[in-house]
Formats: structure tokens, C-alpha cells, sequence
């Protein structure tokens, strides 16, 4: 089994499947996570393309989150499409990025991205509140690659 097979449990998968969708429940915005094993790439560059290879850049109000992660690595990032650019607070990805790498240092990685999801679902909130007629436009099932 390769290391992006280990990384979550399939109970740990579905806890964190299960985040996604709580912090889109009072949103417009899309949220995903991918895992690869490497990359040579620096990874919020990767994060990028993956962004654009899962068509997160297609959301209605460009307000689709990647979190990446490089198994093997041991590195990963946090990046969104320009419509969360020009409304969060400047410091937002590096305070979502720390959240994270707390719980990743202790080995705690199922805990990281749960908490990365919901930090990034509280402020897609605030500027992407939920409507009426929004759709869940991106699957909120993990990639990998």
C-alpha cells in the first residue's frame, strides 16, 4: 500500500469528508482536499495546478479551497481561487497554514485537516454565506493522485 494509502484511515477519510461538508453547510463555498505522495514542484505551486486540474477555478463565485498535501514530503498547502483572494484578511492562508502544521508536527494529520476545513468553512462563511438556490458545485470526497 503506498503512503497516500496510509496517510488517512478510511474511518479518518470519512471524518474529514465529514468536516467538508459541515463547513459548507453555511456557505457558498467549495472546499477540497487532495493527496499525492510527491511532488517536485514547490507545493503551493502544485496546489495551484491541482486546483485547476480538479476545476476548482469553475465555481460560480471563485471561492473554491484546495488543501494540498505531499504525503511523503511532508509538506502541503493551502490555496483558493480569487474571489477568496480579494476577501479574506491578508493573513488568513498563514493563520488556516499554522492551525494545520500544529497538529501535523504531532503526527495529528486527520486533526489538521479537519481543523484547516473549518477554519477555512468559518470565513467562507463570512464572505460566501449561504443562499437559497446554491448548489454543492465541487465533490467533497478527497483526491489523490
Amino acid at each position: 500500500m503506498s503512503h497516500v494509502e496510509d496517510f488517512l484511515t478510511a474511518e479518518e477519510e470519512a471524518e474529514v469528508v465529514d468536516a467538508i461538508v459541515q463547513a459548507e453547510r453555511n456557505t457558498s463555498g467549495e472546499i477540497r482536499v487532495h493527496l499525492e505522495a510527491t511532488t517536485k514542484m514547490e507545493p503551493y505551486l502544485r496546489a495551484q495546478e491541482i486546483f485547476r486540474l480538479l476545476k476548482m477555478d469553475n465555481t460560480k463565485e471563485d471561492n473554491g479551497v484546495l488543501i494540498y498535501v505531499a504525503v511523503e514530503d511532508k509538506k502541503f498547502a493551502v490555496c483558493g481561487d480569487k474571489g477568496i483572494h480579494m476577501a479574506v484578511p491578508e493573513d488568513f492562508w498563514d493563520s488556516t497554514k499554522d492551525i494545520m502544521q500544529s497538529h501535523f508536527q504531532k503526527g495529528q494529520f486527520k486533526q489538521g485537516l479537519v481543523a484547516g476545513i473549518l477554519k477555512a468553512g468559518q470565513e467562507l462563511k463570512t464572505h460566501f454565506p449561504w443562499q437559497q438556490d446554491d448548489t454543492n458545485e465541487l465533490s467533497n470526497e478527497i483526491s489523490k493522485g
